[in-house]
């Protein structure tokens, strides 16, 4: 596990540099030259403590050796000349692994401050590795400060996510593993980490799990631990070879190409497979398949779009499709894959879209969709993605696929993202193990679950939805109205006229009459939409980008004017379903009604046309009267208490303060009476 002095170190370092090196990619380059040229060094020492030779510093790079570079004596300016040459020389040191010699192909120093590269220096030399676990192990944190590489939609993904996915797609040692969005090759090492922890005997048989319990108390260590803490001691030699070439990945990128390699080798991996490749335009390896596929693709696509070659099923200029399209088509008869995409892919209405969505169903790929937290990838962004989990065999059996919403995976969604517990994950793949060992064996199959939110839905119902979306809770929505048995539910399209607001949130000049936006207070605007009893319900969520959420809905009378982010529901018949016992109801449910209703990856939002099949509870009128007025009541009273408690603590007078008193205890006796009349828990469950 990475100790604390590592992550201090690997911090101070970056904190010596940010002035002379502000971008945090730039950083991880210039420490990740410089802890494997100290790695090298340290492997001549001890090759020759143990009585071989030295392989890389010999000959005239014997000069060059990280002990003398840092030994006594030397000056900045000494340390700056020798280090700024080996960078530029190392290159053509033969002695040197191929996969050593692309590190320092273009490495430079980007700076010429002596006291700068000393201090730099200074702290490279306090690490210490006695093997090659040990330094992919920081090197595994280092990359995780790289975060973001916005320009090109790539988020970094998590470590403990990474685990999870391959912990539900379980690649096996015979299998060909690809990543075609490989990064820095997390996927790769967690799924060999996967490999060797399945094939080594003392796992197996139950043994050394004396510390299960510490590491599950720190997911994110447990993220970072190495391959090579597992023997792997079961699998033959032939096993190591086949698993050697069979576990591969690619990159648009040459930078990211090569942290990719520098991690996989310091994970074990003599001979890495990773190589630069286009995965959307070049056509150089359309034919070759893959088992198992795992993959976090940019979401972002370049001004103008992707220009892909013509071998797609579908044809797009959106990275997103192109690349869930690239993983369906390259899987073999039996592959599993396991896909992070933006929700936009479950709902967007363009032609690609929908034509991919039907294929992952009709094409018998997709078993399975797990919607990840909205903070997943904070605070680099406030993006709403989902895991797709493709099955082939499973899928051909299965009539119906899994939802899976995972609200909590043991971090908070704040931009710290600090460890918390209650963790879903576990049930998570508990929940997706069932589904699939049920429809293997040919058993009807119901998931049901609370905890995290689980269920199924049709193939057949997903397919004859508008625009073929696959976004689980629209279909489960009906589920998920509160209310209690006895109670008739009725569709809000037969029961109101459904009105889009017409008015400019900003731009609408003030006025005499009332403006109704989102936020809690009322504007003013020199015109009138509508005239009436409405209730107002905001279509853009109120949390920002990411996070779907209604913070209220309001009720407005007479005339008014209203945002063109919000709608409203003008009842049709009064008789059968008062106003204002209308808006109470979905003030209340809006959490479980209403908000599943927005999606978006980034901006969130709602079709007023969609409020249309929402189900609401009518009982009868006589009861939606009471409710109303318990309501009114207490709204009332409220306010009584406030005003009687401003009244009483504003004045000197006696006699004021005790006439304060004494409307305050009338109004908590009000208030007592008031609890035994019906209010809207009436009809909630």
């Amino acid at each position: 596990m990475l100790d604390k002095d590592t992550k201090r170190r690997i911090d101070t370092c970056r904190d010596i540099l940010v002035g002379k090196v502000p971008d945090p990619k730039s950083q991880v380059e210039q420490i990740t030259v410089a802890l494997i040229y100290k790695f090298m060094d340290d492997m001549d020492l001890e090759a020759e403590e143990l009585g071989g030779e030295r392989k890389f510093f010999t000959q005239e790079y014997e000069r060059y050796r990280w002990a003398k570079l840092v030994a006594p004596g030397v000056s900045g300016q000494e340390m700056l000349n020798i280090y700024s040459e080996a960078l530029t020389k190392m290159v053509g040191n033969d002695n040197l692994p191929a996969l050593f010699r692309s590190i320092f192909r273009n490495a430079y120093l980007p700076y010429r401050d002596p006291e700068t590269l000393r201090s730099f220096l200074r702290e490279i030399d306090s690490f210490t590795y006695d093997h090659s676990e040990r330094l992919g192990d920081a090197f595994e944190y280092l990359l995780s400060v790289l975060g973001s590489q916005g320009d090109a939609g790539q988020f970094r993904t998590p470590r403990h996510i990474i685990d999870f996915m391959v912990e539900i797609i379980d690649p096996k040692k015979n299998e060909v593993i690809l990543d075609p969005a490989c990064g820095t090759a997390g996927f790769l090492i967690s799924a060999y980490k996967h490999i060797l922890k399945a094939n080594s005997s003392y796992v197996v048989n139950g043994a050394g799990n004396e510390n299960a319990e510490n590491e599950r108390t720190n997911v994110a260590e447990q993220g970072l631990e190495s391959p090579m803490r597992f023997p792997g001691d079961l699998l033959s030699s032939e096993d190591r070879m086949r698993l050697a070439g069979n576990i591969k990945g690619y990159d648009i990128s040459p930078d990211m190409v090569r942290l990719s390699l520098v991690n996989l080798y310091l994970h074990g991996f003599a001979d890495p497979k990773v190589e630069e490749y286009d995965t959307l335009t070049s056509e150089e390896k359309w034919t070759q398949t893959a088992d198992v596929i795992f993959a976090n693709p940019p979401f972002m696509s370049p001004k103008g779009g992707i220009k892909p070659h013509t071998r797609f099923q579908v044809q797009s200029k959106r990275s997103e499709v192109l690349f869930v399209d690239y993983i369906v088509e390259h899987l073999n008869p039996n592959g599993r894959a396991a896909i992070i995409v933006p929700e936009g892919i479950h709902f967007v209405q363009q032609s690609s879209y929908e034509q991919l969505r039907r294929i992952l169903i009709e094409g018998n790929y997709l078993i399975a969709d797990i919607a990840l937290p909205h903070g997943m990838f904070k605070p680099y962004a406030s993006v709403k993605t989902h895991i797709l989990v493709l099955d082939r065999p499973v899928a051909k059996q299965a009539t119906d696929v899994l939802f899976i919403e995972v609200d909590n995976d043991g971090f908070t969604q704040t931009d710290t993202r600090e460890r918390i517990s209650g963790s879903q994950l576990k049930e998570a793949s508990a929940l997706l193990s069932s589904f699939r060992s049920k429809h293997l064996q040919g058993q009807s199959n119901e998931i049901l679950s609370e905890h995290p939110r689980a269920y199924t839905v049709e193939k057949t119902k997903l397919l004859s939805g508008r625009y073929k979306h696959i976004l689980g809770r629209w279909h489960d929505l009906p589920n998920r109205v509160v209310h209690r048995d006895g109670i008739a539910l009725k569709r809000v399209g037969d029961l109101c006229d459904i009105k889009n607001g017409l008015s400019p949130n900003m731009a609408t000049p003030p006025g005499e009459h009332v403006l109704v936006v989102p936020a809690e207070f009322r504007k003013t605007s020199d015109h009138w939409d509508y005239e009436g009893s409405a209730v107002c319900i905001p279509l853009v969520s109120s949390s920002g980008h990411g996070k779907a959420d209604i913070k209220r809905i309001h009720f407005q009378e007479g005339k008014f004017a209203l945002a063109s982010t919000m709608c409203a529901l003008f009842v049709k018949d009064a008789e059968e379903i008062r106003p204002r016992f209308l808006h109470l109801y979905l003030e209340a449910a809006k959490e479980n009604v209403m908000v599943p209703l927005m999606c978006g990856a980034t901006n969130v939002t709602m079709d007023s046309d969609q409020l249309a099949d929402l189900l609401v509870p009518v009982p009868k009128p006589e009861i939606q009267d009471e409710i109303i007025e318990t309501h009114l009541i207490r709204t009332k009273a409220t306010e009584l208490l406030a005003a009687a408690a401003d009244l009483g603590n504003g004045s000197q007078d006696v006699g004021v303060a005790s006439l304060a008193d004494k409307i305050a205890e009338d109004v908590r006796k009000l208030l007592q009476a008031v609890e035994r009349k019906r209010d809207i828990s009436t009809v909630l469950s």
